[in-house]
């Protein structure tokens, strides 16, 4: 894939410093570093600022939420790594009620709601990290979903797998460590594949039950135990729509934090048009022609509107349509 880490979420060089995290001197210089920042998450959404909600709203490690903050997911701030030199953190506070303020639409499909914590600036609010993703800079865009994936690997891993008891937070906010039995836990990432399936001058496209109406995706799935990303392909491309598929080859990935995917972008190439779908696994697929797609990329087709802005789904079929993939 050409330019394929520009992708949403692609990365931007930041330096993680992994070699810091289990420094306690360290860490408390870094925490003190004039420059220091701290990027708060609240129902796994991002704080944000601007006008177009276009830039992470940081704020100072020494503001009262970081230092006296109501709580949420993680015991203490999270370090991120250094941005251009100065130190990023990250530090949950979804104890927060927000009283008075229009929660019907947080955790929905589609969350267009913001809320603003009296204690930050006018402006500085909360937004679904989805909604914004596209209109972040790299950089930005990478410390959020660093953050929403280890948060969120942090509210569902408070307690040993091995045995039960309640686990420390350790190595800087990446590392759970059991004080009863010694194990030692760590983020996980889990493996998808999303496939461009071809046949002609035709993609394969799918819709998953709930989705917004004429919202049509490719086709995806989770790798399993000792299966290869080519084996992955063809096994969810059969299961979901009975297509089977021939040659497959690898075209770019995307971390996908919701909550903490690694999303293996790969192309194949159907051997038959048939479509049998999984009504389990999928409410429709069909084939798009690219003149279909670039109708509905522009907003121009009756009845089927394109994958989400900013899903390695998007960026794949934009570069189908452009002829851009390797």
């Amino acid at each position: 894939m050409k330019h394929a880490e520009l992708v949403t979420f692609g990365g931007s060089g930041l330096d993680r410093a992994a070699h810091m995290r289990g420094d306690a001197d360290q860490m408390a210089q870094a925490r003190a570093h004039p420059r220091a920042a701290c990027l708060l998450f609240w129902r796994g959404k991002p704080l944000v600022q601007g006008e177009a909600l276009d830039q992470l709203g940081l704020i100072p490690m020494t503001h009262g939420l970081v230092e006296n903050g109501p709580g949420g997911q993680v015991e203490q701030p999270i370090f991120l790594g250094l941005s251009d030199g100065a130190p990023v953190f990250a530090l949950d506070i979804s104890d927060w009620t927000a009283e008075g303020l229009d929660l019907s639409d947080v955790g929905a499909f589609l969350d267009r709601s913001e809320q603003q914590h009296p204690d930050l600036p006018q402006g500085h609010v909360f937004a679904e990290l989805r909604r914004i993703m596209t209109r972040l800079s790299a950089r930005d865009a990478e410390l959020a979903a660093a953050t929403k994936a280890v948060i969120s690997w942090h509210e569902t891993h408070r307690f040993c797998a091995r045995c039960g008891a309640a686990s420390d937070l350790v190595q800087a906010g990446w590392q759970r460590s059991c004080p009863s039995c010694g194990g030692q836990h760590f983020p996980r990432t889990d493996p998808v594949v999303i496939m461009l399936i071809t046949y002609g001058d035709s993609v394969l496209m799918g819709r998953s039950p709930g989705w917004p109406e004429g919202m049509y995706s490719l086709l995806a799935g989770f790798v399993e135990p000792g299966e290869t990303l080519e084996a992955a392909v063809r096994r969810e491309v059969m299961e979901e729509a009975g297509v089977p598929v021939g040659v497959v080859s690898y075209l770019s990935s995307q971390p996908w934090p919701f909550p903490a995917s690694l999303m293996f972008g790969c192309a194949g190439e159907a051997l038959s048009r048939e479509i049998t779908i999984d009504p389990v696994e999928i409410e429709d697929a069909i084939w798009v022609t690219k003149s279909e797609m670039m109708q509905a990329f522009a907003g121009e087709h009756p009845t089927i509107l394109p994958a989400r802005k900013g899903a390695i789904a998007h960026f794949l079929l934009q570069n189908w349509l452009a002829d851009t993939l390797d």
